[in-house]
């Protein structure tokens, strides 16, 4: 094993050999991690040097390992099997959410799929049982090493590079590296591989890419992706986009958004016919992924909205959708802290959620500013509302329903 710095959080992190794999693999090391996923690991400093005395060189990577079980426990658990799995760190964090994956396969039903990045196996174990059959690939050997001991044996594995065809007639689906020493990449041409370059191998073929939720669309489709960009999300929290190959999208769909915990999808093939209106009883802040995904006009159609203002995602109506998180607006005013603080205390307000669109505000910041002793919970939605010269900072302060 090798052990590097990681800069962002300014703690070690092990980089696993083939060596290290061999071992937790085998009779021995299964023995030994048993008797590592025993102990708490509270206190580290301690049980690592318990730990050391009887394991001695060995020590890093099993505590590295049952460390990584228990990340991947809430992250993992939907995927069958997936407790005793190993991982890297980097891999792990990489790694789709178990819902994310699983959603992605039920689009691959019934397809031959070949994840030419197919690092420890998240994906093809989520495509068992709904791919016709999958094919996973990796240039980096650790990985690869990690995949088989984590699907056992159920699909078949190769080193190959992904820019480098090995597979003929089978949907291709990749996840290039998005990090390097623990920090993002955020162009997507840094991507390892390039999106450019698996764009390019792949142009005549069905193709899958998962990229960063943040990934830039109009640098996506000035690099020639002409398909469909779907953004997800589970619990609240964006999770990633992912790229559809025309011949994979639905026909007239360039953008979709799905909101898998309430089972949820919208796309740009709806209509958005959506007025602009001023605020009415509550207002409704779409989930994040119909956001990223420039779909809110698509959203208020559907549920009978209005925008606030045109370039801004916060929307309004006269009832809540059932299953959202709406809030009540209390009071409207010109943002002006003095004002604001006033407004606060005259509602007894004691704890205040603070949420900002369009407009430069430090939430906690303001939080603390504004001094707050009454005994009710209250949330203020600051926004910019017009345009150019018309342009003014307005407040809302509302009760949330929930």
């Amino acid at each position: 094993m090798v052990l590097q710095r990681r800069d962002h959080r300014d703690q070690a992190v092990l980089n696993f050999a083939l060596d290290d794999v061999a071992y937790l693999t085998s009779e021995e090391g299964s023995a030994a991690l048993a008797v590592v996923a025993a102990s708490p690991l509270s206190d580290r400093v301690g049980d690592i040097a318990a730990l050391r005395k009887r394991f001695g060189d060995r020590t890093p990577v099993l505590v590295e390992t049952v460390l990584l079980r228990r990340r991947a426990q809430e992250k993992l658990s939907q995927l069958p099997g997936s407790d005793d799995w190993l991982f890297t760190d980097e891999a792990l964090q990489q790694a789709s959410a178990g819902s994310v994956a699983l959603h992605r396969s039920n689009r691959l039903r019934h397809r031959v799929v070949h994840d030419v990045t197919c690092s420890i196996g998240t994906e093809l174990a989520a495509l068992l049982g709904r791919a016709t059959r999958v094919v996973g690939s990796d240039i980096d050997p650790v990985r690869l090493a990690l995949a088989r001991h984590n699907l056992r044996g159920a699909v078949d594995l190769c080193r190959a590079d992904a820019l480098h065809p090995v597979t003929r007639g089978t949907v291709v689906l990749a996840d290039p590296v998005r990090r390097s020493g623990g920090r993002r990449r955020f162009d997507p041409r840094d991507y390892r591989p390039a999106l450019d370059e698996l764009i390019d191998t792949y142009r005549h073929r069905d193709l899958v890419v998962k990229c960063a939720p943040g990934v830039d669309f109009d640098a996506v489709t000035q690099l020639g992706f002409d398909g469909e960009i779907e953004v997800t999300s589970y619990r609240g929290s964006v999770r990633e986009a992912c790229l559809w190959s025309a011949g994979l999208a639905e026909p007239g769909v360039r953008r979709r958004a799905s909101i898998l915990d309430r089972d949820e999808r919208f796309t740009d093939a709806e209509p958005d016919d959506c007025p602009v209106r001023p605020a009415g009883r509550w207002i409704v802040d779409p989930d994040g992924a119909v956001v990223r995904a420039g779909l809110v006009r698509h959203f208020a159609a559907r549920h009978g909205l209005w925008q606030l203002d045109p370039n801004i995602a916060y929307l309004s109506g006269d009832y809540v959708p059932a299953g959202l998180r709406g809030f009540e607006v209390l009071e409207k005013l010109a943002f002006d802290e003095r004002r604001l603080r006033q407004v606060l205390a005259r509602l007894d307000c004691g704890a205040l959620e603070v949420l900002v669109r369009g407009v430069d505000i430090d939430p906690d910041a303001l939080r603390r500013r504004m001094s707050l002793r009454g005994g009710q919970s209250l949330s203020v939605i600051i926004t910019r509302i017009g345009s150019g010269a018309a342009a003014r900072g307005t407040a809302f302060v509302c009760r949330a329903s929930r």
